[in-house]
């Protein structure tokens, strides 16, 4: 099996890049990456659609993993084009090529697809409802890629963290060191997500659906549980400290505050549950509780 990892410096795409191996042969990109021995020119550059074209003609992979996406949530306002040119048009692009092919096509969206109301978790064809640009270029994306006709796994998820690169927890921890105090948004509910959970569960699916085709298709992928930013916050110092790390802030310190208190140019959904009974159940899964895949990260950054 031959498989085309697009994304490959980011937080899921980082850790594809383990996951996908033990698969067949992986052929990871960036956007900066030097193209293959045959075309070295070429980029998988999300910006210029053509170019990917050609790196798909060129190496006819039998699966495409899709990692890379704008995610500057806030700047995504600003520059409505760029992120609808990265999040919907080039990855319709895309799956035009994997229809062609015959290939499928992997790709991750968002709990910004809805707007947040109630207090249930989704399920994958409740009603959408975006209220940002990237919630709503995330969701132009999917219907370019089920329009398309290719076989697909969109897999909706929220809240992604991992050990590489910037975090929640590693801002916490950061801020925990720096101040007395901190104030923390409570009305926003989810679940923290490793991205190592997510490039796993992505390596089951595709040799599930390479079994089975009909098990294509869209599903919701979170960790088990749920929490708020203010009780993850707390999660995260009360472990550092039960660790020894040296910490400034006091116990009883990190007080909660409301989402209107910390106005941004995009807003957030305040219910980002995703109702996950459909792929475990597909897939044959029992998804782990956000906080053991938080315990994993955090002893791995503080030990290193």
């Amino acid at each position: 099996m031959k498989i085309l990892l697009l994304g490959k410096g980011g937080q899921v795409g980082w850790e594809l890049q383990r996951a996908l191996v033990p698969l067949g042969h992986l052929d990871a990109f960036d956007h900066d990456s030097l193209g293959p021995a045959a075309a070295p020119h070429l980029r998988a550059n999300f910006a210029k659609p053509d170019d990917l074209v050609e790196l798909i003609c060129l190496l006819q992979p039998d699966v495409i993993v899709n990692a890379a996406a704008h995610t500057a949530v806030d700047k995504a306002e600003s520059e409505p084009e760029l992120a609808r040119l990265l999040n919907a048009t080039t990855p319709g692009v895309i799956a035009g090529e994997a229809a062609r092919l015959g290939a499928l096509l992997v790709h991750y969206s968002t709990d910004y697809v809805f707007d947040g109301s109630g207090d249930a978790p989704r399920a994958e064809d409740a009603a959408t409802g975006p209220l940002s640009v990237y919630g709503q270029t995330k969701l132009e994306g999917e219907q370019l890629i089920q329009a398309s006709g290719c076989r697909h796994l969109i897999l909706r998820t929220s809240w992604v963290y991992a050990a590489r690169g910037g975090n929640f927890a590693k801002t916490m921890l950061r801020l925990a060191t720096e101040r007395d105090e901190l104030k923390v948004i409570n009305d926003q509910i989810g679940a923290p997500t490793g991205a190592d959970l997510l490039a796993d569960v992505t390596a089951h699916a595709i040799m599930a659906v390479r079994r089975q085709p009909e098990l294509a298709g869209l599903y919701h992928l979170v960790a088990s549980g749920q929490t708020n930013w203010h009780d993850y916050a707390r999660f995260v110092i009360e472990w550092a400290r039960a660790k020894g790390v040296p910490l400034k802030i006091a116990p009883d310190a990190v007080l909660a505050t409301s989402t209107s208190a910390y106005p941004t140019p995009a807003r957030r959904p305040l219910n980002s549950r995703l109702d996950t009974s459909k792929i475990q159940h597909a897939l044959g899964l029992t998804l782990p509780h956000w906080q053991q895949g938080v315990v994993r990260m955090l002893t791995e950054i503080i030990e290193r």
